[in-house]
């Protein structure tokens, strides 16, 4: 019996269109997308399913992708498949949550709301920067940065993928320094601010407020933290969590490599674009990853289930 596991993208992943099919086809999807609507007191079916200036603005984005990868989550379990456990990649880990049974889907959809506008606004435009460095170590990029102020790591990728966040200007000069100590290349990142730094410690600490409004329920499933790269099954460690993952650095190597230790061996992407999928074929190759980003892809992931995890 395989030991499946559902993982979320983060932002970056959105597009517009996402999710369309679902609603169409499915009443629990339409219910999620309405009642987040409502919530929010936004057009949610306007905003992920038209072309639209609002996508990719970090205070929409972040509730439009959780609305659309638990609208497509509730869908799969409909259909009978589960998870042994669950991560999402810095925005995607409310997503993991929800669906590890940590709080209501609307409660993560409210929250991450809050989120984007505390993390689009904390820090000034223009004064922040991320850039992704590939082709290098992530041990030599560390020693690299050590010396080095306002610059740390924000993601760990895969190998030979790490993306770097901190100020404009220390951003400028480690993406140099990093090339003349051998990446292969460094490439700037089109975001609105300098996420998972220190930079945005204060939007943690604003979050931590919002986070206690959550009604926060015993976890069904465990779920693998971006911040430590290890299960959580106390929800009470969640909070806490959420409010330090702002601004510290996205392990999603490790906290791959450690649902492989656990057993997992089939891995679903759920929403948008086949980002993680990507990163796990260099990290485990050998592991069969699925994506559901639209509704044709419900009918290969029931027949896997069917055949392997029942």
């Amino acid at each position: 019996m395989s030991k499946i596991a559902f993982i979320y993208p983060g932002q970056g992943a959105q597009k517009a269109g996402m999710g369309a099919d679902f609603y169409e086809n499915s009443k629990t999807a339409r219910d999620i997308y309405d009642e987040a609507s409502r919530v929010l007191g936004l057009d949610m079916k306007e905003l992920c399913f038209e072309k639209n200036d609002r996508l990719d603005l970090t205070e929409y984005t972040q509730a439009a992708m959780v609305t659309t990868c638990l609208a497509m989550t509730r869908v799969i379990e409909e259909m009978g498949v589960s998870p042994a456990v669950t991560a999402g990649l810095s925005l995607g880990e409310y997503c993991a949550i929800a669906a590890a049974g940590g709080f209501d889907d609307m409660d993560a959809v409210r929250t991450v709301r809050k989120r984007g506008i505390l993390m689009q606004n904390t820090v000034p435009a223009g004064e922040g920067a991320m850039a992704a460095v590939l082709g290098m170590e992530k041990e030599a990029i560390e020693q690299t940065l050590a010396s080095m102020e306002d610059v740390t790591i924000a993601n760990y990728n895969c190998p030979g993928q790490i993306v770097i966040t901190g100020r404009a200007g220390a951003v400028k000069e480690a993406c140099e320094k990093l090339k003349e100590a051998g990446a292969r290349r460094t490439m700037p990142l089109n975001v609105s601010g300098p996420f998972h730094s220190p930079m945005l410690e204060k939007a943690g600490k604003e979050l931590a407020k919002e986070l206690e409004k959550s009604s926060w329920k015993s976890l069904t499933i465990p779920y693998v933290t971006n911040v430590t790269a290890k299960e959580v099954t106390d929800i009470s460690q969640t909070p806490g969590l959420l409010a330090r993952q702002v601004s510290a650095p996205v392990r999603w190597e490790q906290s791959m490599e450690r649902m492989i230790q656990s057993g997992v061996d089939v891995f679903v992407e759920i929403g948008p674009g086949k980002t993680l999928t990507g990163f796990l074929k260099k990290i485990a190759p050998e592991k069969k990853v699925m994506q559901l980003g639209v509704w044709e892809d419900l009918e290969k992931i029931i027949e896997e289930w069917n055949k392997h995890c029942i």
